[in-house]
């Protein structure tokens, strides 16, 4: 891996043993297109085998996090044959590439975690966060279902009761209260939160790779073993609804900014 790497909608940066990767959409608040989940995914994957990278710090360009897909794009991927199938295969190679990372992964969260930018603050090992930031499942407001295992997720650290309430009542939950109830590592100031990122991936970074490496997978063995499943059924049921008339209607809606007037 090149130390440096730009595309169009993330930054990769390999900063000494620290693989510092950025997504660069702030003007819509860091959604991502197909493209780019792809090119994510794909070098998330590359890391895993780099035995020069030891964590990775996963975060947004400016005020957000990342608001989940682009729906202004799909317009133009629809015109290239990208499939509502190929969209969430894309999803679902980069949740699993960065909860099979054998290293650590930090999520570096300020403003709007939304969408499936909730999986992927949450797929992370470490999670830590500003004090405006928030986690949105916002899927419901718009016709569809959580995807990237992120109820699940939600499901797995903090019980069914939360993930109902997230994915079918659609609201934001404060970074305060996802503390509390056990989703995040910890909420800073603005300072703070760099000084922390900071600290944890120096340490993580000269730290015992395979004890590390172990560590995490039995982890994610005893708090995410129903993932694989999760992802499978959202992929299933994601494919129906992105081509029914509710998501039409919710799409259009979230873009024209009104209030979506679902079917009765």
């Amino acid at each position: 891996m090149t130390d440096t790497a730009t595309t169009p909608g993330y930054s990769a940066v390999l900063d000494g043993r620290v693989l510092r990767l950025t997504i660069t959409n702030p003007k819509r608040k860091n959604a991502l297109d197909y493209d780019t989940m792809v090119g994510l995914g794909e070098t998330v994957l590359a890391a895993h085998t780099d035995p020069a990278i030891r964590v990775i710090v996963l975060t947004g360009e400016g005020g957000d996090f990342c608001t989940g897909a682009d729906l202004s794009a799909t317009a133009a991927e629809n015109a290239r044959g990208i499939t509502p199938d190929m969209t969430m295969v894309a999803a679902n190679r980069l949740i699993k590439a960065i909860v099979e990372a054998p290293f650590p992964v930090i999520a570096r969260v300020r403003g709007a975690a939304a969408g499936i930018g909730v999986a992927f603050a949450l797929a992370a090992d470490l999670t830590y966060a500003s004090e405006d930031a928030y986690l949105l499942l916002a899927f419901i407001n718009i016709g569809l279902m959580p995807d990237g295992g992120a109820a699940a997720m939600v499901a797995a650290a903090a019980g069914r009761p939360l993930a109902a309430e997230m994915a079918l009542l659609g609201g934001r939950l404060p970074m305060a209260d996802a503390v509390t109830r056990g989703l995040i590592a910890g909420v800073h100031s603005d300072s703070e939160l760099d000084e922390k990122v900071e600290a944890a991936a120096a340490k993580l970074a000269h730290g015992p790779r395979r004890a590390l490496e172990l560590t995490k997978r039995a982890l994610n063995n005893a708090t995410l073993a129903a993932l694989d499943a999760a992802l499978a059924a959202e992929r299933v049921g994601q494919v129906e609804l992105l081509g029914s008339p509710d998501f039409a209607e919710g799409a259009a809606a979230m873009l024209g900014k009104r209030k979506a007037v679902f079917a009765e």
